[in-house]
């Protein structure tokens, strides 16, 4: 049973939440049951520490079993040292080490897709795990992260895509102008969300295409430079007297879109 919070053991974990140490060892931390259910049920080969109280361990026996399953051990700790090693206040019993497993962007699109998520410049850890997490709802191929982007295994990503990143190929620091080369050479056209693009219902239709869509930073959207690396760009309508989207919001919606129109179209044929 692990005990002191201020354990060397304890420390390493907790420097998790540093993207420096996350880029140092290769490891992340993940908190909570639904995290550790859905790395030990998608890629338990990845899981390097699995942490628990035993009234957690309890509660959740099909944790439990899992790891039982994965032959991952769980070390039981005290409520003191999951706290310490935690980013979130209550991390409810559970803590979890893991290993990263980016792909890479050459992969992504050798493997022919139809649907992929280009983040360039999303600051914000919510907003990434809710792209993340719509991304997998939709059944896209995969999500590509530029250099620029929000580091997805921060431990607020994590949260927010609610297990999502063990579901669907994630690649990580990638050049933008990379990206895009290898969706043309991969015949995929990029379209960027845009608030001064085309009417998004002028070119829905077009959207049954392999699309890789464009995302851009929370507050300024694209650069100019990213806007003209893009086929096309489309802005959603406002109906209402709102003043914008929110970006995970938008990005919802564009994704879904895509993925309704090219399902009716595999529908059809």
């Amino acid at each position: 049973m692990l005990e002191n919070p201020r354990s060397p053991r304890v420390r390493a974990v907790a420097k998790l939440t540093k993207r420096s140490a996350r880029q140092e060892t290769g490891l992340f931390l993940l908190e909570g049951p639904q995290a550790a259910r859905e790395v030990l049920s998608y890629r338990p080969d990845t899981v390097v520490d699995l942490y628990a109280t035993p009234s957690a361990l309890e509660k959740h026996a099909d944790i439990r079993d899992a790891a039982s399953v994965a032959d991952v051990e769980v070390t039981f700790a005290t409520e003191a040292v999951l706290d310490a090693m935690a980013d979130t206040v209550t991390p409810q019993g559970i803590v979890a080490v893991a290993r990263q497993t980016p792909t890479s962007v050459r992969d992504v699109f050798a493997a022919g897709p139809r649907l992929v998520a280009i983040c360039e410049e999303v600051r914000d850890p919510g907003n990434l795990g809710t792209i993340i997490r719509a991304a997998d709802a939709v059944g896209a191929d995969a999500v590509i992260l530029t250099g620029r982007t929000v580091d997805p295994y921060n431990p607020k990503v994590v949260r927010a895509s609610t297990g999502s990143l063990f579901h669907l190929p994630v690649a990580v620091g990638v050049d933008l102008a990379t990206a895009v080369e290898r969706a043309r050479a991969a015949g995929v056209r990029v379209v960027a969300a845009d608030v001064g693009g085309e009417d998004f219902l002028a070119h829905r239709a077009s959207l049954a295409e392999p699309t890789a869509w464009l995302f851009g930073n929370e507050a300024r959207g694209l650069e100019s430079e990213a806007l003209a690396m893009a086929d096309l760009s489309l802005r959603l309508p406002i109906y209402g007297a709102a003043e914008s989207l929110n970006l995970a919001t938008a990005a919802s919606v564009c994704l879904y879109e895509t993925a309704f129109a090219q399902r009716a179209v595999m529908a059809r044929g």
